[in-house]
């Protein structure tokens, strides 16, 4: 159960991850804020019932496990680009957004090369809800800067703070 199939790729959790993808190239070409934050919106839904499916259904797999963050982070990763190049958010914004991300990197090597370690994941999915709130934190940010919010500045540390605490989460998870 440890291996990654590409045919896991094509069940409803997987397709719901992907769906983020051409979600992140709409956002790019799309300049309506409203509609952006639409995008948004679709990209949140998709990636909070790819996991509730998964587990609610029992079909979570060590492909869906590595696909959802993959494209949870291509997303994010595109839209914080695309706002920085625009001007609606400072350069400086990329690191306060990416602190979970940059703290897991240990962790998330690890679960790629231990088949062991994506067979727990598999056998036993659950949310982190650590991690959710600074998904949250990241979008309530991205839709603060693109509607020109004036206090995007104080959601980028309270965004910074909640991907901190996540980090932590994974690290104390990890260790148990």
């Amino acid at each position: 159960m440890g291996q990654y199939r590409a045919r896991d790729v094509v069940t409803v959790p997987g397709l719901l991850s992907l769906v983020r993808v051409p979600l992140a190239a709409a956002f790019v070409l799309v300049t309506d804020p409203w509609t952006r934050v639409g995008i948004l919106a679709a990209a949140g839904v998709s990636d909070v019932l790819d996991g509730w499916y998964a587990r609610h259904f029992r079909c979570a797999t060590p492909t869906g496990a590595a696909l959802d963050p993959v494209t949870d982070k291509l997303f994010v990763t595109t839209v914080v680009i695309t706002l920085i190049l625009e001007g609606a958010m400072p350069l400086w914004a990329i690191l306060v957004l990416s602190i979970r991300d940059i703290a897991e990197l240990p962790l998330v090597a690890k679960f790629v090369a231990s088949r062991q370690a994506r067979r727990a994941r598999a056998d036993h999915p659950k949310a982190n809800l650590g991690g959710k709130l600074a998904t949250l934190a990241q979008f309530v940010v991205i839709a603060a800067a693109m509607l020109h919010y004036e206090h995007t500045q104080i959601l980028l540390g309270v965004a910074g703070f909640f991907g901190v605490a996540a980090a932590i989460g994974y690290w104390r998870a990890y260790g148990r």
